[in-house]
């Protein structure tokens, strides 16, 4: 591959990458907020250094007759340019029902014990999935007890039991490449589209049986309500 083909695809990455992070919130599918700037700044670069490669094959082009030597490039070296035109024109969307389908037990139960507050009694108690599920296993106190609670995720069959479907969400850390499933066992109500949001209200089924470790199975909850909703900005937790 030649200079020039090289600095396309330095100019169309870069542009890729400015795209996705200051004229939409794509980037939020791959990674968590807190590394826009970063991109931002990695976008910028690599552009800028696309466009200086391309002002210089263009000046050299104008001096000398050299670059008919150089000006075909093998054309498999093009099929480069395919991973920038997919994230143009079909960017991947954030990690979903098929990637949760792959845990029926939650990732990672809480590790601290009794560090959660005690929820409000008469309300609806929004929280994340991950906090739901570290009360369900790591407090002892049982703060979820007689609480009613509303849940934000997508839906997700069960893949052992027909009957079963679960509310769930993708936990990141930085990106989504290290997305772990957080999933909770929606019991009481028709399960609806895969992979479709939604806001579940419950209140939290207390295992009957203290036998099993603590993150084998998924915590279940009453439903009392589903609601579809669209797909949150930021769909990670």
């Amino acid at each position: 591959m030649n200079r020039l083909t090289q600095s396309m695809i330095l100019v169309l990455l870069g542009g890729a990458v400015l795209r996705i992070t200051t004229l939409s919130t794509t980037y939020l599918n791959y990674v968590k907020p807190g590394f826009r700037p970063f991109l931002i700044a990695a976008g910028a670069v690599v552009f800028v250094l696309g466009v200086v490669g391309l002002i210089q094959e263009w000046r050299g082009s104008t001096q000398t007759d050299h670059h008919h030597h150089h000006g075909h490039a093998p054309r498999v070296a093009w099929l480069l340019t395919l991973p920038v035109f997919a994230i143009y024109l079909i960017a991947p969307p954030a990690l979903g029902a098929f990637s949760a389908k792959s845990e029926e037990a939650p990732a990672q139960p809480v590790s601290a014990l009794d560090a959660y507050d005690v929820l409000p009694a008469g309300k609806v108690n929004d929280m994340t999935l991950g906090e739901f599920i570290g009360r369900a296993w790591g407090d002892s106190s049982k703060s979820l007890s007689g609480r009613q609670v509303k849940l934000t995720g997508f839906a997700v069959p069960s893949a052992k039991k027909k009957d079963r479907w679960y509310v769930a969400r993708i936990q990141i850390a930085c990106c989504a490449a290290d997305g772990i499933a957080l999933k909770v066992a929606v019991l009481d109500a028709a399960m609806p589209p895969e992979n479709s949001w939604v806001e579940v209200t419950g209140t939290w089924r207390e295992p009957k049986s203290g036998k099993l470790p603590v993150g084998t199975v998924a915590p279940e909850l009453d439903a009392v309500s589903v609601t579809g909703i669209p797909q949150p900005v930021e769909p990670y937790e």
